[in-house]
Parts: structure tokens; sequence; C-alpha cells
């Protein structure tokens, strides 16, 4: 069995999907319709530095991830599952046929604006310790205000919550002598923190229908298959809940023999990956 993989937020690059754009000109075409830019732009040359951006980051990786997507089906190549990180959710269910590439890009774009809007919080990876120990530390400094964001791999887990918070966290896994790495945005994504951002992202969703899944999609929220009904609640929760990328990855794992392969730019699910199957 195949499951395809497809990334989210951190995966993005300068030069990223170079020779997909004049290989699909159409989809090229509309994503610069919809996004008032040249993707093409964007993502090769990121004259203006926005590539770092979460309003340009998420359609960027969306539209990188989709063309990498129609090239792989080219040659008649069909996956048994999909899964996608944050962000790559959306591509996973492009490709399960929920929907078509203008609406998933539409979709991705309201949500870039609306986490992009969020302030005042932070995230960091911590490494190499376990999310008990990360959470008995936490709470032993009354850090209650922090949220397991991403449950990346069993020696990466990623924090979030408001900038005094994260500082305050940082230092003391410093003393610790606990690794921890700031991430470079602009919230505190996948948190308590981003439910306004979830409601209102509910409200647009409103004006959406999903079509009927071809393929399972492992959802971040759960670590389970999506059901058709939950399409809009997932997408809902899933901006303001944990990214359960371990527990998803055990769950393909369990089904049987599997290939990954990983769809878009870079090699960031491939590494979790095998630190997840070791």
């Amino acid at each position: 069995m195949k499951t395809w993989l497809f990334p989210g937020q951190g995966s993005q690059h300068a030069g990223m999907g170079a020779e997909l754009f004049d290989e699909f000109p159409e989809l090229t075409a509309q994503a610069d319709a919809i996004l008032g830019y040249s993707i093409k732009t964007l993502c090769v040359e990121d004259p203006q530095q926005q590539l770092q951006q979460t309003a340009y980051t998420q359609p960027a990786l969306y539209t990188v991830n989709a063309l990498t997507y129609f090239q792989h089906i080219k040659n008649g190549d069909k996956p048994d599952f999909l899964a996608g990180h944050s962000l790559g959710e959306y591509n996973a269910l492009l490709a399960a046929g929920s929907f078509d590439f203008v609406t998933g890009l539409k979709l991705v774009q309201r949500r870039a604006e609306l986490m992009s809007q969020a302030s005042g919080g932070a995230m960091a990876a911590v490494l190499n310790v376990s999310v008990e120990q990360i959470q008995t530390l936490l709470a032993e400094a009354d850090l209650a205000g922090i949220d397991i964001a991403n449950y990346n791999s069993p020696s990466q887990t990623v924090i979030s919550g408001l900038q005094a918070d994260i500082d305050r966290a940082a230092a003391l896994f410093e003393q610790h002598a606990v690794r921890c790495m700031r991430l470079k945005v602009s919230g505190a994504f996948h948190s308590r923190y981003m439910r306004p951002a979830s409601e209102a992202f509910q409200d647009f969703l409103s004006a959406f229908e999903f079509n009927e899944l071809k393929i399972p999609v492992i959802a971040n929220t759960h670590a389970l298959p999506y059901e058709q009904a939950d399409i809009a609640d997932n997408l809902v929760a899933q901006i303001s809940h944990s990214v359960r990328w371990v527990e998803s990855i055990h769950y393909l794992m369990a089904q049987g023999e599997m290939t990954y392969t990983e769809i878009g730019p870079g090699k960031v699910l491939t590494k979790l990956m095998k630190k997840i199957q070791a």
C-alpha cells in the first residue's frame, strides 16, 4: 500500500516549484487570478521577501504541493491513503476529490489571511525530550497557558502560546539543558489563541460544499480517517487544535506494509517519518 504525504508551513523555500509552473500554465493562471499576484514569481524569486509571511506562505505551498501532485498522477499513479501536515491537509483533501484546485486555493487563502492576523503569540520546537517531560516542566513553572501545537515526532514537539509565556518556557528549557528553537511565525498557531480565527473560518466555510472522498484522508485533529460529514468541522478545529502527526503515522503503520512519498517541496515529513518509524 502507498501513502502520499503533503508538507505544511516550514517547508517553503525560494525556488520551490520552479519546474512546475510552466508545466501547468492553466492552473498557474488560475492561481494568479485568485491571489492577485504571480505565484511563480513569489515561489521562484520571492523578490519582496514575502514567502515567509503566513498570508503568502500557505497559498504558495498549497499551489506547489498541488502541482507536484498533478505531476505524480500523470502516469496513473494513485495512493491508498493520504495525509497532510497542517496546511498540507488541504492538499490531501484535494487529492481525495473533496474539492478542485481553485476551491482549495480559495479556502487556503482565507485561512492564511485569518491566521496571519493573529498577533502576540509565538511557537517553539522542543527537541529530544518526551511530551510528558515537556508538560511536567511547564506545569512546574505554572505555564498552563501554553498548548502543544504539533506532535511531530517522538523527539520533536512544538509548543504554542503567548509571546511572554514562550519566552519564559524557552528560558526554562535552557536551564534544564533542553534544546528549544523559536519558530518564525506571527501567532500561536494550533492553540487556544486561534479560536477567533477558527470561528471566522467556520463562517467562511458555510458557503462551501464538499465532494465525496475517494481516498481515505487522515485528519490532524484526531489521527483517524475523515468522515464525510465532518470535513468542515475538522478544517475549523484544525486551526486551534494540535496536529497529531505521530498518531497519524502510527495509524498508517498499523494498516500493514506501507510506502510513503512526500508530495511537495523539501523532505521535512520524510525525516519525521524515519524518526517515528524508528
